[in-house]
């Protein structure tokens, strides 16, 4: 029988925002596998006694990221880890998105503004500003020219709190096309999800935001499939060592770019998508046993 921990977050007292965990997790225990529900912090988890630790949803990791790198380091020194160690330190920090440019994969345009760097903003359209380490869109904000001072304070605040800082343009097909979540597993294309836009215009940097407004089931077109997998294609170390992937999509003015990808704890939508839980458990399974 197969030990499997679904690494989470500790939500505290309120309940876990991961719907799709408890349902995962009776899917493996069905098919035959043991599965429990882990916090990744636990200091009385007992990770050697799993034959696989699946980073789920380890929600809260960006408020903590030299920690969780360091706890998935340790941890893979005692289990099979997935995604691997050398993975997930490399995607903690979105300055992978650079790397991702480098490899040729059509991204959107990233500046770092690091603390000490001298500021500069975009002077001709809208833009993002973001923390290279964050989820659930946590300080992040869209601006137009006219809100230039409310960017600066932003940035003192993140760079006081050590945070380097992201500038973007603002991808304005947002607003009418969405943005696309291709969502792989065991090395192929699992489903595929749009959502609308994230940052509407005004909504403060510093509050709370909805991750995924207005998702629906989504049909990858041929460019879109083709982006994503060159993404995967320029993971170091080879995307064959990749177990989950979610390549989020935007519409550039010359086809999709990549916006994020996740590797380290991508919501999966089983919720949306429950057609493909056999497949998730299966190779969940096949993982756990190599």
């Amino acid at each position: 029988m197969a030990r499997i921990a679904l690494v989470t977050y500790d939500p505290g007292e309120e309940p876990g925002a991961d719907r799709d965990l408890p349902v995962l997790r009776k899917a493996l225990e069905t098919a035959g596998a043991f599965a429990e529900i882990v916090h990744w912090d636990d200091p009385g988890a007992d990770w050697a006694g799993y034959d696989l630790a699946l980073i789920r949803s380890t929600w809260d990791y960006s408020l903590r990221v030299a920690e969780f790198v360091a706890w998935a380091e340790r941890c893979a020194e005692l289990t099979r880890l997935m995604n691997p160690a050398p993975v997930v330190r490399w995607n903690t920090d979105k300055r992978y998105l650079g790397d991702l440019a480098d490899a040729g994969v059509p991204v959107v345009p990233t500046r770092y503004l690091a603390p000490g760097d001298p500021v500069e903003l975009p002077g001709e359209h809208e833009f993002v500003v973001k923390p290279t380490a964050g989820a659930g869109a946590r300080y992040a904000a869209r601006y137009t020219q006219g809100e230039r001072e409310t960017a600066l304070r932003q940035l003192a605040r993140m760079h006081a709190e050590g945070l380097t800082a992201m500038v973007q343009p603002y991808v304005t097909a947002v607003d009418t096309r969405g943005e696309r979540a291709l969502q792989f597993f065991g090395g192929r294309l699992l489903h595929a999800s749009r959502k609308g836009a994230v940052l509407e215009p005004g909504t403060p940097y510093d509050g709370d935001k909805t991750p995924h407004p207005r998702l629906e089931v989504w049909e990858p077109s041929a460019a879109e499939l083709a982006v994503a997998e060159k993404a995967l294609a320029a993971v170091p170390g080879g995307a064959e060592q990749v177990l989950y992937a979610r390549v989020d999509l935007v519409d550039g003015d010359d086809g999709p770019r990549v916006m994020e990808l996740e590797l380290v704890e991508p919501n999966l939508f089983l919720w949306l998508h429950p057609a493909s839980l056999p497949a998730v458990v299966n190779r969940i399974i096949e993982a756990a046993d190599d």
